[in-house]
């Protein structure tokens, strides 16, 4: 799995973020228009600059993306938040 970095703001495909979330893409997609799915974007500082971080929430679900400086996802968690 990849994330783009190229543009202004990370862009991950819809149908790799709905089976973390337990969604169809379309659902990703209007969620995501809709506010109900948020993000974080954070890049890497010091010991972990070239490195990435990419979080969505939602509802009780948080997903977490770590890539490297080409987008390449070297790890994912998934987790419930209270």
């Amino acid at each position: 799995m990849k994330i783009d970095l190229s543009q202004n703001e990370p862009v991950i495909e819809a149908t790799d973020l709905a089976k973390y979330l337990d969604l169809t893409p379309e659902a990703v997609k209007d969620l995501m228009r809709a506010g109900a799915i948020t993000s974080l974007f954070e890049t890497g500082v010091d010991e972990h600059a070239g490195s990435h971080r990419l979080t969505f929430t939602y509802r009780t679900i948080r997903v977490r993306f770590t890539c490297d400086s080409e987008g390449k996802v070297l790890k994912t968690a998934r987790f419930s938040i209270g």
